[in-house]
């Protein structure tokens, strides 16, 4: 199994991408900075090459796990050590990647995949870090959904085109 790394970079963009239109202040992006209470001139004061260069880093954290979660076949690799062993597997890991190398390999599928780490692994930290924080469900349920849709997408490509 080939890793296309060139949709693993694009999927980690996805976080920016969708971060641009999400809290844009004609989408969630008012909401929350009166959920956060942010100015717009607070907003400006930081550093944007070093939110958006860890941003990205950390985006590529994350699209190394979703590629674990999405792609099944990163199991079986698993089990006989990883890819520099897979030309001393057994016979059957061969045989089990002939038949199902490719299953479930769509966007689709991906993207349920993302949007399931979204609902059931985001939004509880979200929630958890919302609740002690104070913070209100809006301001929960505005990050929870940006990150149900970024990992949908992000699982979508990582699962169709890595």
């Amino acid at each position: 199994m080939e890793i296309n790394f060139a949709a693993l970079f694009l999927a980690a963009i996805v976080t920016l991408v969708t971060g641009f239109i999400w809290y844009n202040p004609k989408v969630f992006g008012t909401i929350w900075m009166r959920e956060n209470n942010f100015t717009q001139e607070e907003l400006r004061k930081g550093n944007m090459l070093k939110i958006f260069g860890l941003t990205y880093i950390f985006s590529l954290m994350i699209t190394m796990t979703l590629m674990s979660l999405t792609i099944h076949q990163s199991g079986a690799i698993g089990m006989v050590g990883g890819p520099p062993l897979i030309e001393s597997a057994k016979p059957s890991f061969a045989a089990f990647m002939a038949d199902y190398g490719m299953a479930y390999r769509t966007f689709k599928h991906g993207a349920l995949h993302g949007f399931m780490s979204g609902l059931f692994f985001a939004f509880p930290i979200i929630g958890i870090n919302g609740l002690f924080e104070r913070k209100s469900w809006k301001y929960i349920f505005i990050h929870a959904g940006y990150w149900m849709l970024t990992l949908t997408l992000m699982g979508g490509i990582i699962c169709g085109f890595a």
